[in-house]
């Protein structure tokens, strides 16, 4: 594929800034294999004007071509190379590479293509579709993570730049997942990667609402934070809004309400609800006033405490004035 370096240098330069990643002009040391992920993220964050520096470490998993990859990233990278020996599994190598340099702010070069990996792994692994951060809880960032592998191997064709292959990546799950188990996946959609990719993105439904949703029967209430609640009341649902203090005009949806008495509130209808000092239930209420059933759960009332004192628009309450516009 051609590619505008600039416009990739551009895409990754607006991803920086819209989360944060790095301060303007600021030091940044590039985590490198040699790699073409890794070469890329080296050369587009200097030639985006940020201080580079780079590390690699050096496992010696492959003997003769671990010695190759230092090499190559020491003088071709300009890196800092450090023994990453004694590891065994992929989760205890991470563990060490990670443990380096973690007194600076450091780079990865993790691409779309890698969450799009990552979230396979994981739903196998846990059930859960968990993508990659673009920024650790350590601090590590990922400026590439919103661009595709093949934007940066034609990256690295159009600014004529060399790399190293890890032969071992086959071997690991990582590798097989990229080389196995994605290409049966296209076999079955051509959009299997992106939507992956979507699915790492989607927010996970908290348990609660989960169970909420999943046993419609009684009544039951979940904080969704923000000054909002989801409410079931047996086949029906709907968000609502916590009281609001009637001691200035409040807007609910349509309506406009004041008030000169003092100590009431504004909130959503709630089963059980009746007018103060009287029996009539609100439900009852809305249905003389033909009010229809999707729209009283967003309908304002008037209460002191528990009681309801007014419903804007069909019953009123001395000193409340209520305007739908």
């Amino acid at each position: 594929m051609k590619l505008d370096p600039e416009l990739f240098r551009g895409l990754v330069h607006r991803f920086i800034r819209e989360h944060a990643l790095i301060p303007d002009g600021g030091d940044v040391t590039c985590l490198v294999s040699g790699g073409p992920d890794s070469t890329c993220l080296w050369h587009v964050l200097r030639a985006l004007g940020y201080r580079v520096s780079a590390l690699h470490v050096d496992h010696g998993l492959r003997g003769r071509e671990s010695a190759e990859d230092a090499r190559f990233c020491r003088e071709y990278l300009g890196a800092e190379i450090v023994d990453g020996r004694g590891g065994k599994s992929e989760d205890e190598l991470r563990r060490i590479r990670y443990s380096f340099a973690a007194d600076r702010l450091r780079a990865t070069g993790h691409t779309a293509d890698d969450e799009v990996e990552t979230v396979l792994y994981r739903i196998v692994s846990s059930g859960r579709p968990g993508g990659i951060e673009a920024k650790r809880a350590d601090g590590v960032v990922r400026p590439l993570l919103r661009r595709r592998r093949s934007e940066v191997l034609a990256y690295l064709g159009a600014e004529r730049l060399r790399y190293r292959e890890d032969r071992s990546n086959p071997h690991t799950k990582r590798g097989l997942i990229r080389d196995e188990i994605l290409p049966l996946l296209r076999k079955l959609h051509p959009a299997a990667d992106t939507n992956l990719w979507r699915l790492a993105h989607h927010r996970v439904m908290p348990p609660a609402v989960a169970e909420l949703l999943e046993s419609p029967v009684g009544s039951k209430r979940v904080e969704l934070g923000g000054g909002q609640m989801l409410v079931r009341e047996h086949e029906r649902v709907w968000v609502e809004r916590d009281p609001v203090a009637l001691d200035r005009e409040v807007r609910w949806g349509k309506w406009l309400i004041t008030s000169d008495e003092p100590g009431l509130k504004v909130r959503a209808w709630r089963a059980g609800d009746r007018l103060a000092g009287r029996s009539k239930k609100i439900q009852d209420v809305f249905v003389d006033a033909k009010i229809p059933r999707s729209e009283r759960e967003a309908w304002p009332l008037v209460v002191r405490g528990d009681e309801v004192i007014a419903v804007p628009g069909i019953v009123d309450a001395p000193g409340v004035t209520a305007v739908r516009e």
